[in-house]
């Protein structure tokens, strides 16, 4: 009888060994790699998860890896306050920074690491398990300590104080593909993480450059303000010499003296706003009590080719759809597994192992079985059928949501192409407006040079120049920003 254990034993090891088990075998129904049948689109292998496009990867599965990550991303802060706080950034190292370490990025990249270990929780329940178990136990009554062998004429043992170990060997069979479910909803669960934590890489790319531009902007705002106060204080200075000079009125004077004090608290305005601007960047690139410097320009890049088949491009690369779609494919994953509480279950246990009397320990007798288990659910107060009412509901509601991301992702694409179109035409008008108030500014200082203007055209004039310019700078920030928010709404890496 032992050696038919051991033999047993080892045949089930072996097997477990040489990959035949429940993911494998037929009585598990199709292998796990293959397509869902009518969604081909999810058909996934164990190790192909799709990556953002030149961005980078999510963090890999390796405790050893991940840990190395994990140190990494503490001493992050650190390195950067000492390699980026004394040179101010461009747009391409803002958004470096902002992806080594904003800590929602961080954060998206632990729950991939945590959908990648919900996976291998459920892959190892189709391998079999073996336990080791033993213990003390007393009995009211004797218990059968020595077996009767087949054949033997042994005397039969009882005590009522027993000890035991043994070796447990259980190995699922059929399962009405509950097991062969929860893995596949693992595996989509891992696959919509990762698309998540694309998409929020996306979103990051297009927070930090709509930031980044409007501080370009700003920065010219503030620029065109400098400027018409520096202009100002000239015409100050040349409004004194010819009321010394008897040639114009003292009002003129006060009139410029005003208009300069209304430059001086919009200019303070506006480097506070600048300011904010700068701790907003530092938050969304991960740094802590500073402010970020910029460098850059403000350019009129070409408009997409690509805006008439925008929704189109964006329903099929949106990260963020994706990642709904694997959802809702892995609820119905879970509403089969759900099904399957209702069929009955095959499992294969074996053992071996010795039992002893406590008063007698140096005598062995060793026990064992091996055997195959039917377990048929024939009530269980109603639990099943509840259970299968929640993973419906559930798949409902996440199907619902998968409608109105659509129905989101289509008003972000038209609202992104339409913010294009305008800030375009805006950029056009307020530029043609700069050149036309620099020439009435011209005309309207020639005139009051020559005693045949007033100085509140002048000022009128100066003041116009100085709103065209503001105007003008802020609708290219605003241009700036919503090709990025096209780039965002349907999906693309900058």
């Amino acid at each position: 009888m032992k050696s038919v254990l051991v033999t047993a034993l080892g045949v089930l090891v072996t097997l477990a060994a040489t990959g035949c088990t429940a993911s494998r075998q037929d009585v598990y129904g199709p292998q796990l790699a293959g397509p869902a049948a009518g969604c081909p689109e999810t058909a996934l292998s164990p190790t192909a998860r799709p990556a953002s496009p030149a961005l980078p990867e999510a963090p890999p599965a390796s405790t050893e890896e991940s840990s190395a990550v994990g140190e990494a991303r503490t001493a992050a802060p650190e390195a950067l306050a000492a390699e980026d706080a004394e040179r101010p950034l461009t747009l391409e190292q803002c958004v470096d920074v902002a992806l080594r370490n904003n800590p929602d990025i961080a954060q998206q990249q632990w729950d991939t690491e945590t959908a990648l270990a919900e996976k291998d929780i459920a892959e190892g329940a189709l391998w079999p398990t073996v336990h080791g178990q033993g213990g003390f136990m007393h009995y009211r009554e004797d218990r059968l300590i020595k077996p009767r062998r087949p054949g033997a004429r042994d005397v039969l043992g009882f005590s009522d104080n027993l000890l035991f170990g043994e070796v447990v060997l259980g190995m699922p069979l059929y399962t009405g593909g509950r097991l062969r479910n929860q893995v596949k909803a693992a595996e989509l669960v891992t696959r919509s993480a990762d698309q998540r934590l694309a998409h929020s890489r996306l979103e990051l790319v297009f927070n930090v450059s709509s930031v980044f531009y409007a501080m370009l902007g700003q920065q010219e705002a503030i620029n065109s303000l400098a400027f018409s106060q520096k202009a100002l204080r000239e015409h100050h200075k040349r409004t004194r010499e010819l009321l010394e000079a008897r040639k114009a009125a003292r009002v003129d004077l006060l009139r410029t003296e005003v208009r300069l004090a209304d430059i001086e608290q919009q200019l303070l305005r506006e480097r506070n706003v600048l300011d904010v601007q700068r701790f907003v960047l530092a938050s969304l690139l991960g740094l802590e009590k500073r402010s970020v410097a910029i460098q850059g320009q403000l350019t009129i890049d070409d408009v997409p080719d690509s805006l008439d088949a925008a929704l189109p491009k964006a329903l099929a690369h949106r990260q963020d759809h994706q990642s709904l779609m694997s959802t809702v494919e892995a609820q119905r994953k879970r509403l089969e597994a759900a099904k399957a509480g209702r069929l009955p279950e095959v499992s294969l246990q074996a053992s071996y192992g010795s039992r002893w009397d406590s008063d007698d320990v140096d005598e062995d007798n060793e026990v064992g079985r091996v055997g195959v288990l039917i377990d048929v659910p024939v009530f269980e107060g109603g639990r099943i059928g509840a259970r299968i009412r929640r993973e419906r509901t559930r798949l409902s509601a996440q199907e619902e949501a998968l409608r109105k991301r659509r129905l989101q992702i289509q008003v972000e694409v038209e609202t992104a192409t339409s913010n294009i179109e305008s800030t375009r035409a805006r950029v056009g008008v307020t530029q043609k407006a700069v050149e036309q108030a620099k020439e009435s500014l011209r005309i309207e200082r020639e005139k009051y040079e020559l005693a045949k203007g007033a100085i509140v055209d002048v000022l009128d004039a100066q003041s116009a120049l100085l709103g065209s310019q503001m105007n003008y700078y802020r609708a290219l920030a605003d241009y700036n920003t919503a090709l990025a928010q096209f780039r965002l709404a349907v999906g693309e890496a900058r």
